[in-house]
């Protein structure tokens, strides 16, 4: 199968949030691929672990695990020393580090802080420490961004989640806009949309089967990869109950809100919510 030319057999990829769920699974993808991989996750048994699965694919030697804490920049400027000094180079950077939950708009201002350190700051810091010399060293590479789609449609009750995942969709767009503006610059960016995936985030929250509608971690990288083959921006992925089709729908819904004056989150108020669930009928 045909890749993105940054993913290829002895080149770098840097993965944060990498020791379980999605990360997990783009870094043994990566290594099956060839890549040397970095490994990035808070200090742990979850993060060894992780690294140890991926030296068994590609082998201890192309393998890196550096303990971060992506919310603290002098965290990502280590990992980006260390990286460098073991591979010499990056070719692909996933900020995909994240944490969810507890962040109600009225709720605990810790809890926010925490949300938005981890979600929006690493991937801030992720891209202010990496993309400078990523597009310096003048060869093919990859920066993915892990958002959500309550970054876009942001439904009501997870506020400080949706915050973040709109920062980061935020941040993304102006980075595409920024390298492709950037002379001779041949690094592309990327917004990872996941659906419905069973992760630690699932499990967390008592889930310990796989629930029927959810995708594995490795069907999201299933589809991540010939998105990024075929240049695309916006990586929406569906799951197994919400299709294209229905996320579009919700996406044009919310947009909708402004262009028609509509009340905010009208797809939940009671005077609209009927006409959304028709429009969600329509075929």
């Amino acid at each position: 199968m045909a890749q993105h030319p940054a993913i290829a057999p002895n080149r770098a990829a840097v993965i944060t949030g990498a020791a379980s769920g999605i990360g997990l699974a783009a870094a043994k993808r990566f290594a099956e691929l060839g890549m040397r991989v970095c490994l990035a996750d808070l200090p742990g048994e979850a993060l060894d672990r992780a690294a140890g699965e991926v030296s068994g694919i590609g082998g201890s030697r192309n393998v890196l695990a550096v303990p971060t804490d992506v919310g603290r920049r002098q965290d990502m400027e280590r990992l980006r020393d260390e990286v460098t000094a073991a591979f010499g180079e990056v070719a692909v950077l996933m900020n995909n580090a994240g944490t969810e939950g507890g962040g109600q708009l009225l709720g605990d201002p810790q809890r926010w802080q925490a949300i938005l350190q981890t979600n929006l700051w690493g991937v801030i810091h992720g891209v202010q420490v990496f993309a400078p010399a990523m597009a310096e060293q003048g060869t093919p590479c990859a920066i993915i961004n892990t958002g959500s789609k309550q970054g876009i449609t942001t439904p009501p009750g997870d506020t400080a989640y949706n915050v973040s995942k709109a920062g980061v969709k935020v941040v993304t767009e102006a980075l595409a806009h920024e390298l492709r503006s950037k002379p001779d610059c041949k690094v592309t960016a990327h917004l990872l949309i996941p659906g419905f995936v069973f992760t630690g985030f699932t499990r967390a929250r008592g889930v310990m089967e796989k629930p029927v509608g959810a995708w594995s971690p490795e069907q999201v990288i299933d589809f991540l990869l010939p998105a990024l083959e075929r240049g695309d921006f916006y990586v929406l992925c569906p799951d197994n109950e919400t299709t294209r089709p229905m996320d579009e729908k919700r996406i044009r819904w919310a947009a909708e809100d402004i262009i028609e004056n509509r009340p905010a989150l009208s797809r939940w108020h009671p005077d609209f919510k009927d006409a959304f669930a028709r429009v969600m009928e329509e075929k």
